[in-house]
């Protein structure tokens, strides 16, 4: 489990800086440049990541709580929703005029149906982790620039992409979750 902590504690760390710590990057690309900068903060992430998925796989499970089957629908559509948000977060969209951080969003709502799904001990610690890394996240970067400034209204032809390449993100995921966690989703 000690992994799977440290994991998180280092996403966590590492994306914090830019939104939390702007002087603390700022003296880490004069001291390495832009790409060293870019470069050791993508080996630091690779690395929680490594940390996370080695500490799901080598934690003991301890169920904590156990939701009634009847909530797994709301966990499904809280999946799609969330892989909507996702793609909508590099696109020009208009749920970017409702949601101001639709790519952390989805991270939260991500977060929230996999909560919902299991009650395990490390789930609760991954998932739980993410939820809140997400919030603090949000607040950060909201802290950091100011007054939300939305976007321009766009066409309703860009909502409809991103709402079928989230479509079609979901079916993808849900076809080869088993293969990847060892749980259907459905």
């Amino acid at each position: 489990m000690w992994m799977l902590l440290v994991g998180l504690l280092l996403w966590s760390l590492v994306h914090f800086i830019p939104s939390a710590a702007p002087s603390l990057k700022q003296s880490w690309i004069a001291k390495t440049s832009d790409k060293g900068y870019m470069l050791s903060f993508s080996l630091l992430i690779i690395s929680s990541l490594c940390l996370i998925v080695f500490g799901w796989r080598a934690s003991s499970i301890e169920f904590v709580y156990t939701l009634p089957q009847n909530i797994k629908p709301i966990a499904v559509a809280l999946m799609l929703i969330a892989l909507m948000l996702f793609a909508a977060a590099k696109q020009k969209t208009n749920i970017k005029r409702v949601i101001r951080h639709p790519q952390l969003t989805s991270v939260l709502v991500w977060s929230i149906a996999h909560l919902i799904s299991n009650g395990d001990s490390r789930s609760l610690i991954l998932f739980g982790g993410m939820c809140l890394w997400s919030l603090w996240q949000i607040y950060f970067i909201n802290k950091r620039e100011g007054a939300w400034s939305k976007p321009e209204p766009v066409s309703w032809r860009n909502e409809i992409k991103v709402l079928l390449v989230g479509g079609v993100i979901f079916v993808i995921l849900a076809l080869i979750h088993p293969y990847l966690s060892g749980v259907a989703i459905v």
